[in-house]
This record gives structure tokens, sequence and C-alpha cells, in this order.
């Protein structure tokens, strides 16, 4: 399955842009801006890491394969959300309309199936603690916004994922427990990697 990782990471690397001028310019399906203002979402931001990962693994940049690792865990953090929570909340056909079909969906399956099955690397656990820092960074993001500004009233709230509606010390344990997900998520698909080397 090796062979196959380069032109996955060349379709991740297209598909990524692309799907990101779409929302810019049509800005159409759930959860999505148009313009800059598209960079508030962590789904938007975490598959434009994995495009600038694939860009630099297919050009063979130093430590590409751990920012690879990086990257498609935040992708991975983007799927299970939605696949457990805003999916619930708003209904899977708005979760996965416009862009979103694209970043909610095929790009994070995408980079779970290179992972799975295309990585050569046993990832350290240092590795995988690593992989929470974009989601510790945009929580610090999030939550400070909220801290500053205030929630907003819908359409211009600054709670756009809601995660502080029950409260924003919830808030900030919620992006807590996500953490905490996320470095046992990517603990476990790096066992799950390990298996499919094996057989």
């Amino acid at each position: 399955m090796k062979q196959y990782r380069k032109p996955l990471n060349i379709v991740i690397a297209v598909i990524v842009p692309c799907a990101w001028v779409y929302m810019m310019c049509r800005g159409s399906g759930s959860l999505a801006a148009t313009g800059l203002r598209s960079l508030k979402y962590f789904t938007v931001l975490s598959n434009l890491l994995e495009g600038l990962a694939s860009v630099l693994f297919l050009c063979s940049v130093p430590h590409s394969p751990l920012l690879k690792y990086i990257a498609g865990i935040a992708v991975t953090l983007t799927f299970m959300t939605v696949l457990c929570f805003l999916g619930p909340v708003f209904g899977y056909a708005f979760m996965f309309r416009g862009a979103n079909f694209w970043f909610h969906l095929v790009v994070p399956l995408l980079a779970i199936g290179e992972m799975l099955v295309m990585d050569d690397v046993r990832h350290s656990r240092k590795d995988s603690l690593m992989t929470v820092l974009p989601l510790f960074i945009y929580g610090a993001f999030y939550m400070g916004n909220i801290l500053l500004n205030g929630v907003g009233a819908w359409p211009q709230s600054n709670d756009w994922y809601g995660f502080a509606r029950w409260g924003i010390p919830q808030g900030i344990a919620l992006f807590a427990l996500f953490c905490l997900l996320t470095y046992l998520g990517a603990r476990l698909i790096t066992r799950a990697a390990a298996l499919f080397r094996r057989s």
C-alpha cells in the first residue's frame, strides 16, 4: 500500500485548497463562512494543516511524516466531532453539505486510511502528545475570545461551535476533555497502524 501514499497525498493537496476556495466564495453548508472568516473554524484549519503537510511530504521535507501524523489526528478529531457531537445536533446531511463534504468526511477518511495502512513510522508517546498542540492552541484562542468579547448573539456569536452553551467553565473543561481524547485517539491509531503493518 505504500506505493499509493504519494498519489493519495497529491489528491489531498488538490482537494483541500479547492474546497477552501469554494467555501470562501460560496460559504454554503453548515458551519461555513465566506472569505477569510472561514479560518475561525477548526475544521478549516485542520484541513489546511493536512493539505500543507501533504505538500511538504511530497517535497520530502524533513519531519514531514510527523507533521502528517499531527495533521491526520487533527482532521480525525474533526471527523469524530461531527460524527459524535455536531451531526446529532445539526443533522448529518447538513454537516456534509457544500465544502464540508470534503472537510468533514472525505479528507479525514483519506487521512485516517493513510495513517492506518501507509504510515510506516511507529510514533512515540511524545509524537502523540504533539498531536494535541493544534487543538490546545485553537481552544486557547476560542475560549480566550469568548472571555474577552463575550458569547454574543447568533449569528454573530463568538461561540460558533456551541461549546460554551452550558457555561464558560464547562466549555474550557470540554476543550480539556477533547485534548485528552485527541491524545488517546492518537495512541489508538498508532497501535492500530502497528497491527496493519504486521498483517
